[in-house]
């Protein structure tokens, strides 16, 4: 005997347009999209009901494990106060990002993610968990153990996104050398002479190792058939580069003229919904706002608060022309769940997983009521 669900009186919020009906789920699946409401059913009461959002880039679960520096928190606890969080705001698929490379500057030991990534699937087995949790490896190709670390993954299925970063000075995230001495001579406390030295380390082991391990990460993603991000583009050379290591998803672009690029080559250009609340980025590059407004922005990803991934998208429904509702919430679901090629989720339509969200929306800040993973609430 099949288990049928109705949601009815929503403001269903479909891919390009809003529909005031009702929803049909029959065994964890949406089975019928209907206007008009029914007496059967849970009343929605008029608020939206959306897709489940689907966020691919988080470091919020390093902030759990690692509270202060040198501190590491019981992994499973981690996990669960971050899934807590992580659904509590509307997201019901998280790609959970585990840091690879280890630097001077910090990062992890080898083992340890492995470690992490083994805690999460046995999280999920017992039931611990309410959002569905993927890996998405973030590498540090200027690292000197960056494959050692990312040999612990070779043959994990759950990896399926790896972005190839490079965090070293004049360059990407870092162009300007007074961004970077904010983030690593003020906060450290070196003195001109130290951070000179540091400085010098890092460009040599970017000079060293960088191109070496992109090629062989890209190649292996390509085999496994696991996306690829690029990170901090800065230039239409950035760019090309990425086309040649099969880029899908451009994330963090630092200008304009790297965001564009990588859009017009098919890229999916991902940026953070906490520079769409603040206006600005933290780091002083280009903001998401502008991108949206030039057409250039695809998917955004809550970075480092979780709740921002469902308020953005009304921000720049409510600010910028031309960006609908169903169009900006496609940021935070259709959008990213198609460029990783999770295609049996993101949108509310016939045969795809019932993984929806309950928002009341009375003024500036959303609500979540109510969430649902496959027709099961878990929020």
């Amino acid at each position: 005997m099949s288990a049928e669900q109705i949601f009815t009186n929503a403001a269903i919020v479909l891919e390009d347009e809003i529909v005031n009906g009702s929803v049909l789920v029959r065994d964890g699946r949406i089975a019928d999209i209907s206007a008009g409401n029914t007496h059967a059913g849970e009343d929605i009461e008029g608020d939206y009901l959306i897709p489940g959002l689907v966020e691919l880039h988080t470091d919020h679960l390093e902030t759990h494990y690692s509270p202060r520096p040198s501190v590491r928190w019981h992994k499973t606890a981690a996990i669960q106060a971050h899934d807590a969080q992580i659904a509590s705001s509307g997201i019901t698929t998280v790609f959970d990002c585990l840091r690879l490379g280890s630097d001077e500057d910090g990062g992890f030991q080898k083992g340890e993610m492995r470690e992490m990534a083994d805690a999460i699937q046995a999280a999920e087995r017992e039931g611990r968990l309410r959002a569905d949790h993927l890996i998405h490896l973030r590498c540090e190709v200027a690292s000197s153990d960056v494959l050692d670390h990312y040999s612990d993954f070779e043959e994990d299925p759950h990896v399926r996104l790896i972005s190839l970063m490079d965090h070293s000075p004049g360059q990407r995230q870092f162009q300007s050398m007074e961004q970077y001495t904010f983030y690593y001579k003020n906060k450290r406390g070196l003195d001109d002479a130290a951070f000179a030295r540091f400085v010098d380390r890092r460009v040599a082991a970017s000079e060293k190792y960088a191109a070496q391990h992109r090629d062989f990460l890209a190649k292996a993603c390509a085999e496994r058939r696991i996306t690829v991000a690029s990170h901090d583009d800065a230039t239409t050379a950035h760019v090309e580069e990425a086309i040649g290591h099969g880029v899908r998803l451009a994330e963090f672009p630092t200008s304009f003229e790297a965001a564009k690029a990588s859009h017009g080559a098919g890229m999916s250009v991902l940026m953070g919904a906490p520079n769409v609340v603040r206006g600005k980025s933290h780091s002083g590059n280009i903001a998401a706002r502008d991108l949206a407004e030039k057409g250039v922005l695809d998917v955004l990803s809550s970075d480092y608060v979780p709740f921002s991934l469902l308020y953005a998208p009304f921000l720049l429904a409510d600010g910028v022309e031309g960006i609908s509702l169903p169009k900006a919430l496609a940021m935070v679901t259709a959008t990213p769940a198609r460029t990783v090629s999770l295609d049996d989720r993101g949108r509310i339509a016939p045969g795809l997983r019932a993984d929806l969200v309950r928002v009341h929306r009375s003024n500036d800040v959303p609500v979540v009521r109510s969430v649902w993973r496959e027709g099961r609430r878990v929020v």
